[in-house]
């Protein structure tokens, strides 16, 4: 059946290969802005983004004929190819194998938005691997206490 209105939200969260730092920031609003290409020309729209050197964090609505794990593999696989190709990162540039959705209520947008926009400042006072600690007990609480998230 055909659905003809949605909201459907997702906050994503890709993590470099290893974690690596290899955004450069002189390269970060280039790859922002090809990163909203891919989303915005694959049936979504993308509210916020923002790419720190080690992972990149993007808000989006999208049609219901598309899948988040669909939309994460077509802009995981454009992006990478795009920044290998233009040289704008430290290295060989890859995504982990694996990334985050999170599913955002339409009165979180605007709180979301600007988490997402106040990156630089957030990881003044919060690492990476504690603010995806944070992430997963809030939002997957049934995983197990013992997993190591990589």
């Amino acid at each position: 059946m055909k659905i003809e209105y949605n909201n459907l939200y997702t906050h994503f969260v890709f993590s470099t290969f290893g974690r690596q730092q290899l955004i450069v920031e002189k390269n970060r609003v280039r790859i922002e802005k090809y990163i909203t290409g891919i989303v915005n020309n694959n049936s979504s729209k993308l509210y916020a983004i923002y790419a720190n050197p080690e992972h990149v964090h993007f808000l989006v609505s999208r049609s219901p004929a598309i899948s988040e794990e669909q939309l994460a593999t077509i802009v995981a696989e454009s992006s990478e190819r795009f920044i290998n190709e233009n040289k704008l990162a430290r290295g060989n540039f890859s995504w982990q194998s694996s990334a985050s959705a999170f599913s955002i209520s339409k009165s979180d947008i605007n709180k979301i938005c600007k988490y997402i926009l106040n990156q630089l400042e957030h990881h003044k006072k919060v690492s990476f691997t504690e603010e995806y600690e944070q992430f997963i007990k809030y939002y997957q609480e049934t995983l197990c206490k013992n997993k190591v998230i990589r």
